[in-house]
């Protein structure tokens, strides 16, 4: 359960409440004046005097500090205001229990699980053990049977509402976390490709250019023996740039999957893997016929689960494969690293975890599912996601999806 007060994305959901709180107030006291209340003035003064200045209050309190119009407080005054209503009138219990599972949901909504429950008890506490000592509509195992249902319905209210409030804030920060990472993941990757092409291809152009220099003066002085020798330095110095080049380019990513398949893909970066992190990759991949968009997500994933494999798993060993089963294409990345020790890799925020988070958003984007097994023995990364994405499913007439359709031109 969430202890801590949940972080409000907008204030306005708190004035919008403390504008109903204060019309409700208003057209109580309204009713009260027009109609035939048996304890009208008892019931008028509690409104007026009570209940429409403590409305006004909290809508001005929404309006400039919305966390304290929404505070355990701001609750336990609804509460109690509501617990003096039915004193004042009995007969009004109905509408007492009806505006009190309105007001638990609210808070919860607000406060989160703990203090929705503690809510929905105050609520409890205040208005059920009343009700038998005041000449309520209901008597006997009837208005027993209603406070039994009422407290139940009130704790439900408490605790559903909030849960449902807490899944959503968790959703909405993983989603936050997730495109922050990526954001850093974005920056660190042009951060290192900067200075590895300036500490590399570049320093080595200017070396090239030296050379280029020297051989422009050699033929001038006729020696064919120098111009020679320059011309296989140049020559190493201009393959190890491109080696170096192709080596950073394929280390981004599968660049053209328009041409290449899953397996090209993967073959190609699995030499770059193994030098960049000393692992030993082992592939063992079908040759399926995937979507830009599945052979995307599943080698974002595979070069992740790598990455961690070889950074933070001091792993020796990872063992790749992808086949179809059932409908369904499969990408298993195993190690035998140290693997997580004692955190959910899926919801650790430690930087050693980086990334992981953002595996499981590639899955859930391709509408696959992603788990991880990890142990002494080492981690397993496994995700399945349909082979047929719907951008890719057959048209009305028959005809391929356009994805399909843009893969098979």
């Amino acid at each position: 359960m969430i202890a801590r007060r949940l972080p409000l994305q907008s204030s306005e959901p708190v004035v919008w409440f403390a504008r109903v709180r204060l019309m409700l107030s208003a057209s109580a006291l309204a009713a009260v004046i027009l109609f035939d209340v048996p304890h009208r003035v008892r019931l008028g003064v509690v409104l007026a005097a009570v209940a429409l200045p403590w409305s006004a209050a909290l809508l001005v309190l929404a309006r400039r500090q919305a966390q304290l119009a929404m505070s355990p407080g701001a609750a336990a005054g609804d509460l109690i205001l509501l617990a003096m209503v039915q004193l004042a009138e009995p007969i009004s219990y109905g509408g007492v229990r009806f505006l009190a599972l309105f007001l638990i949901a609210t808070h919860a909504y607000f406060l989160g699980e703990l203090r929705g429950l503690a809510a929905a008890i105050v609520a409890v506490v205040l208005l059920v053990p009343a009700a038998p000592l005041l000449d309520v509509p209901l008597s006997g195992g009837t208005l027993a049977f209603y406070e039994s249902l009422f407290a139940l319905s009130a704790v439900c209210c408490g605790l559903f509402v909030a849960r449902l409030r807490t899944a959503e804030s968790a959703e909405r920060l993983r989603a936050r976390d997730v495109s922050r990472r990526a954001i850093e993941a974005e920056a660190g990757v042009r951060r290192r490709l900067a200075e590895s092409i300036h500490d590399g291809p570049v320093q080595e152009l200017i070396g090239l250019d030296l050379i280029l220099a020297s051989i422009d003066q050699a033929v001038a002085r006729g020696d064919a023996d120098s111009v020679r020798e320059r011309l296989v330095e140049a020559r190493s110095l201009t393959e190890r740039n491109i080696g170096a080049l192709r080596d950073e380019i394929v280390g981004l990513g599968p660049y053209a999957f328009d041409e290449l398949t899953f397996d090209a893909a993967v073959e190609q970066c699995a030499p770059v893997w193994q030098r960049r992190f000393g692992l030993d990759i082992e592939l063992a991949v079908d040759r399926l016929d995937l979507g830009n968009e599945l052979c995307g997500a599943l080698f974002g994933i595979a070069q992740e689960a790598i990455a961690n494999a070889g950074r933070h798993a001091q792993a020796s060993r990872v063992v790749l494969t992808l086949r179809a089963v059932g409908g369904e294409a499969e990408l298993r990345v195993s190690d035998d690293g140290h693997g997580f020790e004692g955190t959910s890799p899926l919801e650790s925020t430690d930087p050693g975890h980086i990334g992981l988070a953002s595996m499981r958003e590639r899955a859930e984007l391709i509408g696959g599912r992603l788990t991880i097994e990890t142990g002494e023995r080492g981690t397993k990364v496994l995700v399945r996601a349909p082979l047929v994405s719907p951008e890719a499913a057959p048209g009305p007439d028959g005809a391929p999806g356009a994805a399909t359709a843009s893969r098979a031109e």
